[in-house]
């Protein structure tokens, strides 16, 4: 298993500009060539508007139990970021393989499918999973669609390997994501006359004091042995907009907001109670203007990793990176969606989560020779 064509591969994975609010097929349509030529059994689960696909592809014995490699396709956009370089064009420079997703995290897919023609040559006792989605930078959107159907098919996989940037440490826990946006619709009037109108402002902020006192119960409701950092779930109120003068009553205001719950943490119980207080506001608004209402809607849901400890998934990774120490991130992953699905999941993949996102996105070279180490290793234990 060679790094350099991980890195060929590479390459050509982020000459396909993925980035979320793009289609992936043309890189899915690759991928799904590649693996066939190689005997692979392919299955894709399309978007709804047939714009973007996942891919779940098999390598090995038609058994139960084997391992999935999974990653998402989608990029964040490189809008306003300073680049020394074309984003879509890999460039090597001190070490490192500069480039739109070389960390997050096609680098962990190039591993993948390098080892993909070893995998499929091999005497495999379990079968290789390759796991693809779309939509994971705006939500985890992609992936449920294709584990609902990785689980009810056959064979079923026994644990996945979820190959974000974790400087190929087992990570066995995360946050969560789960946000809302809030629409407040009021009633205009002079600002002197509060009784004619309903600001919608003035009530958004009321909701959005709620929602600051909840972030506080939820810090002073951690347990003192969090292994998170920080130790308490978080809520962020992150985009305000409305109002038309300071002298109006507003006639509309809205604002969204982001919780990373913990796995103790219940982001949707939360939603509901906010759902509830926006009933109690938006009574109060009908009063003065009948046609006042608030609108909450729901934007992403994604559940936390809870560490499953010696689980199936950390066995295999702490044997096959030789790290045993405990590790948990604040960031969220599709390994929590995996995880609700009955699967033993861990993150593990080559990179720094300190370079995602960032303009001159990087990837150490010497991080791609230890995914393809752990590759080599992986295909030695699924031939035993």
């Amino acid at each position: 298993m060679s790094p350099s064509d991980a890195r060929a591969i590479l390459e050509t994975l982020v000459g396909f500009d993925t980035t979320s609010r793009n289609s992936n097929l043309v890189l899915i349509d690759w991928v799904d060539a590649y693996l066939s030529g190689l005997g692979a059994r392919i299955e894709r689960t399309a978007s709804a508007d047939g714009s973007k696909a996942n891919l779940h592809a098999i390598l090995g014995p038609d058994v139960d139990g084997g391992v999935v490699l999974s990653g998402h396709t989608d990029v964040v956009p490189v809008d306003g970021q300073d680049w020394t370089s074309d984003p879509f064009a890999v460039d090597e420079r001190d070490g490192r393989l500069y480039g739109r997703g070389t960390c997050d995290m096609k680098g962990f897919i190039a591993c993948a499918l390098a080892a993909a023609p070893e995998l499929a040559k091999a005497d495999l006792k379990r079968p290789v999973h390759f796991a693809f989605s779309y939509d994971e930078e705006v939500g985890c959107l992609g992936a449920p669609a294709m584990i609902e159907k990785m689980v009810a098919g056959q064979p079923r996989p026994a644990l996945v390997i979820v190959g974000e940037p974790t400087d190929m440490r087992v990570v066995t826990g995360h946050k969560g994501l789960f946000s809302m946006r809030v629409e407040v619709h009021g009633k205009e009037a002079h600002s002197s006359l509060v009784n004619d109108g309903a600001c919608a402002v003035t009530h958004a902020v009321e909701l959005m004091h709620f929602l600051t006192q909840e972030a506080e119960t939820m810090k002073q409701a951690a347990p003192a042995d969090s292994p998170f950092n920080p130790p308490y779930g978080t809520l962020t109120i992150g985009q305000m907009g409305g109002g038309t003068a300071v002298n109006i009553l507003a006639r509309h205001a809205w604002f969204a907001w982001l919780m990373r719950p913990a796995p103790w943490d219940d982001g949707p119980a939360l939603g509901e109670r906010l759902r509830q207080k926006a009933a109690e506001v938006e009574a109060r608004m009908k009063k003065a203007a009948p046609d006042s209402r608030i609108v909450v809607s729901p934007r992403s849901n994604v559940p936390p990793l809870r560490p499953e400890e010696n689980g199936p998934a950390e066995e295999l990774a702490r044997a096959l990176t030789g790290d045993n120490s405990p590790r948990t991130v604040a960031y969220g992953t599709e390994a929590g969606q995996f995880q609700d699905a009955g699967l033993s999941v861990v993150v593990c993949g080559p990179g720094s989560i300190e370079q995602a996102h960032q303009g001159d996105e990087f990837i150490e070279l010497s991080q791609i020779d230890a995914c393809m180490e752990f590759m080599q290793r992986l295909k030695t234990r699924l031939e035993a």
